[in-house]
């Protein structure tokens, strides 16, 4: 196999998301918000995803937008049903079926610069894995999954009890504001990025919607404001977005904070419309220059 640039991990799902306005049924999961937001930027990208056979098409769809993508058989696809109500920072999930963990043997022969885990409930990865990639490259963390419980459909806030073993192999975390909190046990971000940073994690990113985000690196926080367009009208698979972008910039050797705004600039263009982002890098650095 060829060295990648970026490598995803994770699960396609499928998604029933619910707004205000409409309901709508679509793929979705950090491995297809991710994949959809790299179609068109210029590097070497592999997905590696785990669904059932019915969705394979999810995944013929992506390899039709050229997206290179390996497999893994599951025998169910992850259901998660997302409910917005009117701010779209709150959602509530619901999860039906679970797919198969990541096993050792699909990743053996994968080599990479940057592997990104986007695991949505908390055993889809191992820490085992996180180990495996380690040793082969830079490992980027959405700690989302492992930050969720599921009790009878419905899922709920929770630690992470991996935590201590699992970061010091982990290069760049992303995080949420809450999911930040969940994680440390701490009311702010000065006080929960020390607690990681004491873990080894090298930089990380801590998002909060529409009020921005920021990136911590070598005791410097950089302040990203947020890029919003018009009108917002779908948040599903921003987080994913903002990191697809950011990753992508630092493999191209951009500084943390032209890359922290390009990535919000790729995530709030990517409110604009239903769906994945599919813009180009163009589209993304007109927004980003033009705001």
């Amino acid at each position: 196999m060829p060295m990648y640039d970026i490598c995803c991990i994770g699960h396609i799902t499928s998604d029933k998301v619910v707004t205000t306005q409409t309901t709508l049924y679509m793929p979705g999961g950090t491995a297809y918000y991710f994949s959809c937001a790299l179609s068109n930027l210029q590097t070497k990208y592999l997905l590696i995803t785990a669904l059932a056979d019915a969705q394979m098409h999810y995944v013929e769809q992506l390899r039709e937008d050229g997206i290179e993508v390996l497999v893994q058989p599951s025998t169910h696809t992850v259901f998660f049903e997302n409910i917005y109500p009117e701010n779209q920072d709150q959602r509530t999930q619901r999860v039906s079926k679970k797919a198969d963990t990541f096993r050792q043997e699909i990743l053996q022969d994968v080599e990479a610069r940057i592997f990104h885990l986007g695991p949505l409930l908390a055993d889809d990865i191992s820490i085992d894995v996180i180990k495996t990639l380690a040793a082969k490259g830079r490992v980027s963390l959405d700690v989302q999954g492992y930050l969720r419980r599921v009790e009878n459909q419905q899922v709920y806030a929770t630690n992470w009890p991996g935590m201590a073993e699992a970061l010091p192999h982990i290069s760049i975390l992303k995080a949420d504001v809450a999911e930040l909190q969940a994680l440390t046990g701490k009311d702010t971000v000065a006080d929960g990025v020390e607690v990681l940073a004491g873990y080894g994690v090298k930089e990380i990113v801590i998002t909060n919607g529409g009020q921005g985000s920021q990136i911590w690196s070598d005791g410097v926080f950089y302040d990203i404001p947020a890029f919003m367009p018009p009108l917002s009208v779908d948040a599903t698979g921003c987080g994913d977005t903002y990191m697809a972008g950011y990753l992508f910039y630092r493999t191209k050797g951009m500084g943390i904070q032209r890359s922290g705004e390009f990535a919000a600039a790729m995530a709030g263009l990517k409110t604009a419309t239903p769906g994945a982002f599919t813009g180009t890098l163009q589209d993304v650095e007109a927004f980003m220059n033009n705001r």
